[in-house]
């Protein structure tokens, strides 16, 4: 059932021009609600802003019970697999430009805040994707994603061969500038300009997609996701594994990058009457119709 919040985490997108006033109005509003507030440690320096303290994820997941995140999709995805792990709920307020998963706009925060923090929110789960990346029988990378993992060639090579393999069953062998392997939150970013479908983010499956394939029959394929993906480099030069920002280099030929759903999920809070549909609308101009 949703509940009242009492302690908020502020995160920030502290690069920005100019945000640090919106983030104290934030604070100030917050602290009105009857909340205590504890700003994020990158947000505190970059801004040179110790009202609140400056806190690492960490302790922000160890000492709060909600997030409020302003910046765009980039700021939200950084901080969400950092704070998953301690099942914090986040509310995202759009700095950005298109503000998939922080969807309330900049203008409109104080009238959609004010009753989420009193309980009257809600509230969605979004699957993660984690795995590694295994060398030789050993493990020599590890990553955790909201939005994807791509498996791409390096900036000099032409393309890259990869090996697609869902549990022990060979898929395909793929040449291409590279894979996608996207979940549904991730099925409206990267994937999504691939050329990739949009999958809602109730449904338990991953979007697989090549990227610049040189075969026009590997098409995107949607999966269920109960089990593992395997991704082998075949061949091509400086080949790189990405698990959203997070990034490994250089993979070899033999490399095989292994990606599953996460036991963790994210946590989002959205205002009252709330729908993903209305977000796609808006997000990707379908204005024609009933709004």
């Amino acid at each position: 059932m949703p509940t009242r919040f009492r302690h908020a985490a502020l995160i920030g997108k502290y690069q920005a021009q100019g945000i640090r006033p919106m983030l104290q109005s934030l604070a100030d509003f917050l602290i009105a609600q009857g909340l205590e507030v504890s700003i994020e440690r990158e947000t505190a320096l970059n801004t040179d802003w110790h009202e609140h303290g400056a806190y690492t994820p960490a302790e922000l997941g160890q000492r709060c019970d909600i997030g409020v995140v302003v910046g765009g999709d980039g700021t939200m995805l950084g901080i969400a697999r950092e704070l998953a792990p301690f099942h914090l709920p986040l509310v995202g307020i759009n700095q950005g430009r298109l503000g998939f998963i922080t969807d309330i706009r900049a203008s409109d925060w104080a009238a959609a805040l004010g009753p989420m923090v009193q309980g009257d929110y809600e509230e969605e789960h979004r699957a993660m994707i984690e795995g590694e990346v295994w060398r030789d029988g050993e493990v020599i990378f590890q990553g955790l994603a909201l939005n994807d993992v791509v498996v791409s060639r390096g900036h000099t090579a032409s393309m890259v061969e990869l090996r697609v393999d869902v549990g022990d069953e060979f898929v395909a062998n793929m040449r291409a500038d590279g894979l996608i392997i996207a979940s549904p939150t991730g099925s409206t970013a990267y994937a999504l300009s691939a050329g990739g479908p949009i999958l809602h983010p109730a449904i338990g499956g991953w979007v697989v997609l090549p990227i610049a394939s040189h075969t026009l029959s590997n098409r995107p394929i949607v999966l269920p996701d109960g089990q593992d993906v395997h991704v082998t480099i075949v061949a091509g030069r400086d080949s790189s594994a990405s698990f959203d920002m997070h990034r490994l280099a250089s993979l070899l030929h033999g490399d095989r990058v292994s990606v599953r759903r996460s036991a963790t999920s994210v946590r989002f809070l959205h205002p009252r009457g709330w729908s993903y549909y209305a977000t796609l609308r808006r997000k990707l101009r379908w204005y024609e119709g009933v709004v």
